[in-house]
């Protein structure tokens, strides 16, 4: 099962439209999973009609019309991997140990507000991912978003993607999907 991870996409404050590399990989994942900060419901409108399955949830700069259609936090099983995904889950130091603490029950964590790209595993077998932004890099050097594979209800193939970065500036035709 191959999965596209992606997160706080602020999109039109950020960027005009989400970034062709992306896009194209939207009909290649069995699920696409979005961890908040969604901004516009077109965004939501464009995933749900492109993914085979969209897993979602809001975040901090998501307004009443995204909240009214997205939960706070998701869950699901996917192959016999317990998948979550929430969008903010507190600073770095002891971020393991309080998602350990708070989803005892899940295999990995999806989650995202920091923009930063991260990869860890807490105490006791949490992965923890948040892909980054593909249309905001902040402080890092790039934008970003993973993808992942899930083999007999393991999560395998954990892939950081950079995007251009005149791309995910400028994006490409996201209504046509065209790159």
């Amino acid at each position: 099962m191959r999965l596209l991870l992606m997160s706080d996409t602020h999109l039109p404050r950020r960027a005009k439209r989400l970034p062709g590399e992306l896009l194209d990989r939207i009909p290649l994942a069995d699920v696409v999973v979005h961890a908040g900060d969604w901004v516009d419901t077109e965004t939501l409108d464009l995933l749900e009609s492109r993914a085979r399955h969209l897993i979602g949830v809001y975040g901090n700069n998501d307004g009443p019309a995204l909240r009214a259609r997205l939960p706070e936090v998701a869950r699901a099983e996917l192959g016999g991997l317990r998948l979550g995904v929430v969008h903010e889950t507190g600073p770095a130091q002891g971020r393991e140990r309080r998602c350990r603490t708070r989803f005892p029950d899940l295999d990995v964590l999806v989650f995202g507000h920091s923009h930063i790209p991260w990869d860890s595993t807490a105490e006791g077998g949490l992965r923890l991912l948040n892909p980054g932004s593909p249309t905001d890099r902040r402080r890092q050097p790039h934008c970003t978003f993973m993808t992942a594979e899930v083999t007999d209800g393991t999560l395998t193939d954990v892939e950081l993607h950079r995007l251009p970065p005149r791309e995910a500036e400028t994006g490409t035709e996201a209504e046509s999907g065209a790159t």
